[in-house]
């Protein structure tokens, strides 16, 4: 017996019946041997962990637009906060939390740079629209690994897909077609939910955009005061009243999910839209939409500048939008100066 059919068969014994299991994977695009050492949710973590997409999200913005200060969470903390929250509920749910993980892992790949800003501009300017759900999707089928992509199972793709609503109800009771197929998905969209609310409200703490006097004293009675104790409500939650009503779907006591969506709204009203914040997210659409600009109408100036990272011959609108995506918020800015704004002359 292999590793991979050892660590199958512990599956089969100490998970609940509803979890995914991986020797029961629907499989993958492209059929390939199995690994001797690893099962298949493994392998495909391992591939998302490695992909050059992951290692970009440490310099992509989470809230606040290139924070000097050390603590401040990026686009990468975010996902390994989402990670740590998907595997406990996992665990305490009997699900599978190599599954949880990958997709975890994944799920945030096609961000843009300068967070929801840029991915709002490109919606508004891509003639098919742009949705970084979406986005995520084609990096891991199509983009990385030079256009080959990274191959992951179906159970993979579909939670990076339905990972996230938006600005849309936490729960999804009786809308199937939205929720990923998997409980092990569904898992990860809603620590998606709780690992923003905590840590976004943290950042804006520590940034000086809010006090701990503004937050709603509902939300603070009902989740605590820090942020250790508002994960650990949510959690366990989200554990207690999913347990009797598995493999149904997922639950959060009714007293729990009206403190989040109370504290989600005051975000976006006192964090993500206030003027300190937005001001620079309003310069940030302008780098975003004047680098699209210049792609399709001059793609030549930007290989000058980017050496062959766009490949040759004209642009279309999903090449363009392919590679703003892939942008850092660092590099996004370097180019945009590089491009449009003027060197100094250095012959005297």
């Amino acid at each position: 017996m292999t590793t991979r059919e050892a660590i199958e068969d512990r599956e089969r014994i100490f998970l609940a019946p509803w979890a995914a299991l991986s020797a029961a994977s629907r499989g993958r695009a492209q059929a390939e041997p199995e690994c001797e050492l690893r099962t298949a949710f493994q392998r495909d973590r391992d591939r998302i962990l490695h992909s050059k997409a992951f290692r970009r999200l440490k310099h992509k913005t989470q809230v606040f637009l290139s924070p000097t200060g050390d603590h401040y969470r990026t686009r990468l903390t975010h996902t390994l906060e989402v990670s740590q929250i998907a595997r406990t509920v996992a665990r305490c749910l009997q699900l599978n939390e190599d599954l949880s993980e990958a997709i975890a892992l994944g799920h945030d790949l096609g961000h843009t740079p300068f967070g929801h800003a840029g991915e709002e501009v490109l919606n508004e300017i891509v003639p098919s629209g742009f949705c970084h759900n979406l986005q995520s999707l084609r990096v891991v089928e199509q983009l990385e690994k030079g256009g080959r992509g990274l191959n992951l199972t179906r159970e993979v793709r579909d939670g990076i897909l339905k990972h996230s609503k938006g600005k849309g109800e936490i729960l999804l009771p009786g809308h199937s077609e939205e929720l990923a197929a998997t409980l092990e998905g569904q898992a990860v969209r809603l620590s998606d939910i709780i690992a923003y609310i905590s840590h976004d409200l943290d950042d804006a703490l520590r940034g000086g955009i809010i006090t701990d006097g503004e937050i709603p004293a509902s939300c603070a009675r009902i989740l605590g005061d820090r942020s250790s104790q508002r994960i650990h409500t949510m959690v366990s939650s989200l554990v207690a009243h999913s347990r009797p009503q598995l493999p149904g779907g997922l639950a959060i006591g009714a007293d729990v999910l009206e403190a989040m969506v109370t504290l989600r709204n005051f975000l976006y009203e006192r964090v993500y839209d206030v003027g300190r914040v937005h001001h620079d997210f309003i310069k940030a659409r302008k780098v975003v939409q004047e680098l699209y600009q210049v792609l399709l109408s001059a793609p030549e100036e930007v290989r000058r500048e980017t050496g062959s990272e766009i490949g040759e011959g004209d642009l279309d609108p999903q090449r363009a939008s392919d590679f703003i995506a892939g942008m850092t918020d660092r590099y996004a800015l370097s180019l945009y100066e590089k491009i449009f704004l003027p060197k100094p002359w250095a012959i005297l």
